[in-house]
């Protein structure tokens, strides 16, 4: 079973100070770590007071990131480039890591979109049957007809049928945008059939399990960039417009999901030889994707303390995602509180006047299935940047012992 192995691994990987920590970390990359593929210079400086004088770890640390267009062993091995520190795959959680727990769809045939090694990554996931964007453009060439110069040819020798999709995975934004967005609608519409007309009356929906609802995220560009969300609202769209109804999703994972959140909090306390951790420092750069999701997930784990809610089934009873999703394996909610540090490197920029503060946004660049509530936008703490959201852990964890 994969926690098994991310045990077993995590074990023979992780370099933690001590056993018994109170305090677990959880990092985003884009725009508090880097911006783009350029390092931000605070962030190599905060991982030197991470470290003891034998450069391990003093306290638990993952690396929770919504990218989803690599393996997460990439993902390490440029985390420890850039930060010059001996980064382990098992601490980097990517937005798609949790769709290793939502095994009934293994043995369905999905579609996969997004950029990158996707079959690959599906696969590592567990998912068996997979078909790519390229091969079922490839299968039906009628298809992507918006880029006259890219019209595909028929094969001269017929290819062998692909089988039903039965489920689309989305991984996050795609390179060529009509593609996707014509293929999927295809997809859907034909109930997993695309070289077929599509069907007036579908009597249900195919699953849809996505993965990063980042409207925007912050490369090196003055401005925030388009993320994954942006391109679900364009197939929302398209899709409401053609059918009437709106789109559904069977899960939405990532932040500011509880999933991701609680998956995180399993790997930090295999890290801290499964022993429970008092508090999750949550540091991040986008109030409505890092604040969010800590806050919602601090409201979860005081819901959970009092009214001990089964811990297989992920709930957002008030705020978050209105999702309900079974897993096969529990992944139960230990920690006392989970505070929010938001830092001023990335999406999140502050206001000219500092002491006016104010994180209720006119628009909030939320999912359109999230249930927005403007408390769990407002940061437990806000810093200059990554070093000085280790300097108030430090200082924080200090106090309190």
């Amino acid at each position: 079973m994969w926690c098994a192995r991310l045990q077993q691994a995590l074990r023979s990987s992780s370099r933690c100070a001590a056993s018994g920590q109170q305090a677990g970390l959880l990092f985003d990359v884009d725009g508090v770590l880097v911006r783009g593929g350029s390092l931000i210079p605070a962030a190599r400086r905060a991982f030197r007071k991470l470290l003891d004088q034998n450069k391990n770890f003093l306290f638990p640390v993952v690396f929770v990131t919504n990218a989803g267009s690599c393996q997460r062993q990439q993902k390490a091995r440029q985390l420890s480039r850039l930060l010059d520190v001996q980064i382990a795959p098992e601490q980097v959680i990517l937005s798609y890591s949790p769709l290793q727990m939502l095994r009934s769809f293994h043995d369905k045939c999905v579609l996969v979109s997004g950029q990158g090694p996707v079959r690959d990554i599906a696969n590592t996931l567990g998912f068996q049957k997979v078909v790519s964007m390229e091969q079922l453009r490839e299968h039906h060439p009628l298809l992507d007809m918006v880029d006259h110069n890219r019209r595909p040819k028929p094969s001269a020798n017929p290819l062998q049928k692909l089988p039903r999709i039965e489920a689309v995975v989305l991984f996050g934004e795609p390179v060529r945008w009509e593609t996707n967005l014509q293929l999927l609608v295809d997809v859907l519409l034909t109930n997993g059939d695309p070289g077929s007309a599509y069907e007036t009356q579908l009597s249900a929906q195919l699953p849809v399990l996505a993965c990063n609802v980042d409207l925007v995220w912050m490369a090196e560009a003055p401005s925030p960039r388009f993320g994954h969300g942006m391109f679900m609202l364009c197939l929302e769209s398209a899709y409401k417009k053609l059918t009437g109804q709106e789109l559904q999703y069977q899960a939405l994972l990532g932040k500011p999901g509880l999933l991701t959140y609680q998956y995180a909090e399993h790997v930090l306390r295999l890290q801290n030889q499964n022993r429970n951790l008092t508090t999750i420092y949550a540091i991040g750069d986008n109030v409505m994707t890092d604040v969010y999701g800590a806050n919602h997930y601090h409201r979860y784990l005081a819901q959970q303390h009092t009214a001990m809610t089964p811990p297989a089934r992920m709930i957002a009873q008030r705020g978050g995602l209105q999702l309900t999703m079974a897993v096969e394996e529990e992944l139960p909610s230990a920690a006392a509180q989970c505070r929010s540090i938001l830092v001023c490197t990335g999406v999140y920029s502050p206001p000219p006047d500092n002491d006016s503060c104010c994180f209720s946004q006119p628009v909030f660049h939320a999912h359109r299935d999230m249930v927005v509530e403007a408390e769990l936008a407002e940061p437990n703490y806000v810093v200059e940047d990554v070093e000085a959201a280790v300097d108030l852990v430090l200082q924080l964890q200090s106090s309190a012992t």
